[in-house]
């Protein structure tokens, strides 16, 4: 049975570099909610005629696939949209996850989802790990690696939790506000402490 790493945090704390560093250094398989999300949205997946169902047929374009950005409009105007998209959304990814996670033959599965804590993964994760980095640090990573304004930050952070609210849900806080080798440094303390 893989030990299950749950990893959250706010956007731009570098989760994706930590989830490359347990890949990489650990053999991690890493489960990224969104990615999940997506196949599940292809058709044959689990969520497509759902989604076709609560959107209308015009969500679909000619190659059979969803309109991500069509529906993104919707959702974006219509916040019960947006919910029950959700509704149908959040608990097939978190079932499909599950389902990787018991036939995972690694020794550790990192499983990223933005709603880790808010969605209960604590019956798939064995721990949670929040990456931090300070607001600061995180700003400046979303403006040169995302090209994101500072509208579109704030819109994005005020609907993430709080640093106190990832604190208090997870088990281990790893700082990676600045140079990535002290990140590392963490990272493997943490895991020799689960030996």
């Amino acid at each position: 049975m893989s030990y299950v790493i749950g990893i959250t945090g706010g956007v731009g704390a570098g989760k994706s570099q930590v989830l490359t560093f347990l890949k990489n250094e650990f053999g991690a398989e890493v489960i990224l909610a969104d990615e999940v999300g997506r196949e599940l949205m292809e058709p044959g997946g689990a969520c497509y005629r759902p989604v076709i169902e609560l959107f209308g047929p015009g969500v679909v374009k000619t190659d059979g696939t969803l309109d991500r950005q069509m529906i993104a409009g919707i959702i974006f105007r219509d916040k019960a949209m947006l919910e029950r998209q959700n509704q149908i959304i959040h608990p097939a990814v978190k079932m499909e996850i599950s389902r990787r996670c018991e036939e995972s033959r690694a020794d550790m599965v990192a499983v990223e989802a933005a709603l880790l804590l808010e969605a209960n993964y604590e019956d798939i994760c064995d721990e949670f790990w929040y990456i931090y980095a300070d607001e600061e640090t995180r700003r400046m990573r979303l403006k040169l690696a995302r090209g994101y304004s500072d509208e579109r930050i704030n819109a994005v952070m005020s609907n993430q939790l709080t640093d106190e609210a990832f604190r208090a849900g997870c088990r281990r806080v790893i700082d990676n506000s600045g140079d990535f080798a002290k990140t590392e440094r963490q990272i493997r303390a943490a895991l020799a402490a689960l030996k």
